[in-house]
């Protein structure tokens, strides 16, 4: 899938240099027109969340995609970051299990 999209290479590598924990894309193209795909990955910490969030938008800057929107940066907990084709969902852990994305998002085979 990532072969063909090198702003979605360039975002999956951001998140891998920056040690991001657990990386998955979703493609959601058949499900919503708000997106492409959901990127959800997972930091250490507040800390380490807001730090992926800030290189990944200040990267994208400065290679003429920014963001369109960022939300949660503040606390740390869940940053999301709108990049209008591509949405990356940082988040701790804890609140990635609770809130469950991959489950939201991903397609099921109907039974």
């Amino acid at each position: 899938m990532s072969e063909q999209n090198p702003v979605l290479n360039k975002l999956l590598q951001l998140l891998d240099d920056n040690q991001a924990i657990d990386i998955k894309v979703i493609d959601v193209r058949k499900q919503t027109t708000i997106t492409d795909y959901m990127i959800i990955a997972s930091g250490r910490s507040s800390r380490h969340v807001k730090a992926i969030s800030q290189k990944i938008m200040e990267d994208m800057k400065n290679s003429g995609s920014p963001a369109i929107n960022c939300t949660g940066l503040e606390t740390g907990d869940w940053v999301l970051i709108d990049f209008s084709d591509f949405i990356i969902h940082v988040m701790q852990p804890e609140y990635r299990q609770y809130y469950n994305l991959e489950g939201l998002w991903e397609e099921h085979p109907e039974k």
